[in-house]
């Protein structure tokens, strides 16, 4: 699950972390409050910073024609416009596609006077199967530039779990950052405390991009994460409901939310041959081979490795709400699945569904001969695969592609 940069910076500020003094604003009212605050505290400059769940927000361009999604402020009468110019727009970046995204919630933050930037990030490395902290002098792009042209100002910290975060982890991530004396000194308390956010909120990943050196109001030097980004594993959310709250259904498609109801991981894509498999790597590979046979995948959907006769059910139904669909593939790989239930499940569907579209199946594994029996005798119209790429091929030949 992703949140919003405002409600990053909420959790990274619960464990100590330094973020601009701001607010988030859903009214124009709101964003005048936010940004008088922020004048009469001394701040000479604000920004207001639309919030969606996409990035290239500063390069975006609202559809009434109004340019960028983070505009700068000298005072609290330019927050106003921005605000009236964003909230309730729709706002079209590089990775919003056409349609772009509406604008609900405002950040009016200070525009922290900056100094230097660096990038800060903790995430998981699957390889040794430990934290690791990564770290770079050159803050403010994004890090796959800074991996492929200057690999070399790439910090690497991992953290032993069983041990946890030490000051002396924090202290080689400040050495490498080359800071010294009370910056050097704040950057161990803000690793620690990012580290902190990471484990404790069961965060895929917490990403500070910039990580800043900013000279605030009474002259000090101080670090500050500037722009945050947090996502979550969806796995852990059921142990933090005041993280599961600050999800924002507005930000996903209708037919994802309906799929997460059921526990159903799918994601709609913009191909006509509609994919349900149990397995996320299963799923990836027959996206592949309907493409590699001349067709493009409507969407992904891994229904698990457990999957009820309702959720195969379900599943049918979200596929079909997509207009675009003209034919079903079903490759079903049964480990721990029982490849008999998903039979069952295939056949409810197409009974409650009316299903008149192409539909191959491929059963392998678990159960298999009576799950084959249940197809057979069921008097629905389904194609049979014998074979992943065999299963394939009929589909694209059965939609016409």
């Amino acid at each position: 699950m992703n949140i919003h940069e405002y409600q990053a910076k909420q959790l990274l500020a619960q464990y100590g972390v330094a973020v601009p003094a701001g607010a988030a604003c859903k009214t124009v009212a709101e964003a005048k409050d936010a940004a008088e605050k922020i004048f009469a505290a001394g701040h000479k400059l604000a920004v207001v910073k639309s919030q969606i769940h996409a990035g290239g927000r500063g390069k975006g361009t609202f559809k009434h024609g109004f340019q960028g999604g983070v505009k700068l402020a000298k005072t609290a009468a330019d927050c106003v416009t921005s605000a009236e110019n964003m909230l309730g727009k729709t706002l079209v970046t590089k990775q919003t596609g056409a349609e772009g995204r509406v604008v609900g919630t405002i950040l009016v933050a200070a525009a922290e006077d900056i100094k230097k930037e660096f990038y800060l990030a903790v995430l998981l490395d699957r390889a040794v199967s430990k934290p690791l902290i990564m770290a770079s002098t050159e803050g403010g792009v994004d890090i796959e530039e800074v991996a492929e042209k200057h690999p070399e100002k790439i910090v690497k910290e991992h953290i032993d779990p069983l041990i946890g975060f030490k000051d002396f982890n924090g202290w080689k991530i400040a050495s490498a950052l080359g800071l010294s004396g009370d910056l050097a000194k704040q950057a161990v308390k803000l690793v620690g405390a990012v580290y902190k956010t990471w484990w404790e909120c069961d965060a895929a990943m917490v990403e500070i991009n910039p990580l800043c050196i900013c000279v605030g109001p009474d002259g000090k030097e101080k670090l500050i994460a500037v722009d945050a980004k947090i996502g979550l594993d969806d796995n852990a959310l059921y142990r933090h409901p005041d993280i599961q709250a600050m999800r924002d259904l507005a930000e996903e498609a209708p037919l994802e939310i309906e799929a997460s109801k059921y526990a159903l991981n799918y994601i709609k894509l913009d191909g006509s041959i509609a994919c349900l498999v149990n397995g996320a790597g299963l799923a990836m590979a027959t996206m592949d081979i309907v493409q590699h046979f001349g067709a493009m995948p409507a969407n992904f959907l891994d229904v698990g490795g457990g999957a009820s006769k309702e959720q195969v059910t379900a599943a049918f139904k979200i596929i079909l709400s997509d207009p675009n669909v003209k034919g079903i593939l079903v490759n079903i790989f049964g480990g721990i699945m029982d490849c008999n239930v998903i039979a069952t499940g295939i056949v409810a569907a197409v009974k409650e569904t009316g299903l008149k579209l192409p539909l191959v199946v491929r059963l392998e594994g678990n159960n298999v001969v009576a799950g084959k029996k249940t197809l057979a005798e069921s008097g629905v119209a389904i194609i049979n695969g014998d074979t992943m790429s065999d299963a394939a091929q009929k589909i694209v030949k059965a939609v016409g592609k």
